[in-house]
């Protein structure tokens, strides 16, 4: 069993092929042993910590919401978090597809984190702050949608964490064998 830890640029997909014209960057292009595949997902525009495994049964058990798995997200948002939306979160929110569960929120000084390419977008005239969000769903877009409807839109969404194991030590587009 291989268990790696990757830490996903933002323009990646999540997965080693791609058939858009012209192809989007994969996870081919990082030099990855083979036979391992992404236990969940992280869409294109998010970045951080993606775990690969060659273990189906892992890969469900880190992946599949009736395992409770948290995932630890360092978010840049638009606007100061209120304790108001904060508590929103915890409690909480209400999507489209339904009541999400309650989420582990705070705000936080930005994280010690990588620049990104190409850079967020700079508004003088409008502040943004980071909180950490922890989550036991996934949901698509689920942390981008729970933000705008507390009133904070979603700027930079890092996966910090899954479970124990975290992003930290990791540039961009480096990995490293967990367990193997």
């Amino acid at each position: 069993m291989t268990l790696i830890a990757f830490n996903k640029p933002f323009g990646v997909l999540s997965q080693f092929t791609d058939r858009s014209v012209p192809p989007r960057p994969t996870l081919a292009g990082f030099g990855l042993p083979p036979d391992v595949y992404a236990a969940g997902r992280l869409d294109a525009d998010s970045e951080g910590l993606l775990l690969l495994t060659d273990d189906g049964p892992l890969a469900h058990r880190l992946s599949d919401p009736r395992h409770k798995q948290a995932k630890t997200y360092w978010v840049q948002v638009e606007g100061q978090p209120t304790e108001e939306a904060l508590a929103r979160l915890r409690a909480g929110v209400l999507l489209n597809d339904g009541m999400t569960l309650p989420a582990l929120a705070q705000a936080i000084a930005p994280p010690p984190i990588w620049p990104r390419d190409p850079p967020v977008r700079f508004r003088k005239t409008v502040p943004d702050a980071w909180i950490e969000l922890s989550i036991t769903e996934g949901r698509n877009r689920q942390v981008r949608r729970m933000t705008a409807a507390v009133g904070l839109p979603t700027l930079r969404l890092i996966r910090a964490g899954i479970g124990a194991h975290r992003v930290e030590g990791l540039e961009p587009g480096a990995w490293q064998i967990l367990a193997g």
